[in-house]
């Protein structure tokens, strides 16, 4: 484990070798109040079926073993996009990457890819999250969840939760009821995600980075429609969407051919898209990474 140092957090990561790998470096994120060794579980890490690629997975600020301030600002998606480009420029310098996350983790991965084309040599969407015009009543959802954090505890919230089914994909897979975040924190971090959106449909139109979008059915959280709209903006793009479980075990397999057919060039280190300029925080920032253990 290591632990990366930026403004008002610290990121807690996960890299499976130290030298880059001529299979190059896939990136796992992970989706709200989850972490990043929670995403096996539920079937949406994406690393089962690669070969040889060095894996980067990290618990974003305020989630799993990563710190985070009370302020709501700090989990916009930008800022998670920002983290996400420095710790890149930490740990890979100079290389294009694959990445793979889901809802929040998605959300990430498309303000990343606008901030920093370059950088990525293919994305994964899994389940993208509301957006533009249902974006509006997941926000209200999330500043009642963090109201009733705040007035009844993070109990009060789980018992809430568990009273939601799973969609039909998830059928078979194991719950994950507490958040994977303090209670201390949750107040903000819902507040941030109720700030925040995907970037304007024109702006998606201008990602240039080949794009597969797994999707699933059933999920208020995660609509089809999102799936199917960022399919239609991003012109290399695929979709796929899940209906059942065994539709839900072919994403690694997909993924790894995803990967596959597009191999990853060199990114200059310094300059370019992703560069320490760009994600505006400081070179000295990017420099406080350890290996202390969480």
């Amino acid at each position: 484990m290591g632990i990366f140092r930026t403004d008002g957090a610290a990121i807690s990561y996960e890299l499976s070798a130290a030298d880059s790998s001529p299979a190059g470096t896939f990136v796992q994120l992970h989706g709200l109040t989850s972490c990043g060794s929670r995403e096996h579980r539920v079937g949406l890490d994406m690393t089962g079926r690669l070969e040889s690629m060095r894996v980067l997975r990290y618990d974003a600020r305020g989630h799993g073993g990563s710190t985070g301030r009370k302020v709501a600002e700090d989990y916009r998606w930008p800022r998670l996009a920002g983290d996400l480009l420095a710790l890149l420029d930490a740990l890979a310098p100079g290389e294009q990457v694959h990445a793979a996350g889901p809802s929040m983790g998605a959300a990430t991965l498309l303000h990343a890819a606008l901030s920093a084309p370059r950088r990525f040599a293919t994305l994964t969407l899994l389940v993208p999250p509301t957006a533009w015009e249902t974006r509006a009543a997941q926000a209200g959802n999330y500043r009642r969840s963090a109201q009733l954090v705040e007035d009844s505890g993070i109990g009060a919230f789980v018992r809430i939760g568990a009273q939601v089914l799973p969609p039909p994909a998830l059928a078979d897979r194991p719950r994950e009821r507490v958040p994977a975040v303090s209670q201390e924190l949750l107040p903000s971090i819902f507040r941030g995600a109720a700030l925040t959106d995907l970037p304007a449909p024109e702006e998606i139109s201008r990602v240039q980075v080949p794009t597969q979008i797994l999707a699933w059915v059933d999920d208020p959280s995660h609509p089809v429609a999102t799936a199917e709209a960022l399919h239609r903006l991003i012109p290399d793009s695929t979709l796929s969407i899940a209906a059942t479980p065994q539709e839900l075990a072919t994403w690694p397999a997909r993924t790894a051919a995803h990967v596959a057919a597009h191999p990853a060039a060199g990114v200059e280190p310094g300059s370019g898209p992703g560069s320490t300029a760009r994600t505006g925080l400081s070179a000295e920032g990017e420099k406080m990474v350890s290996a202390d253990p969480r």
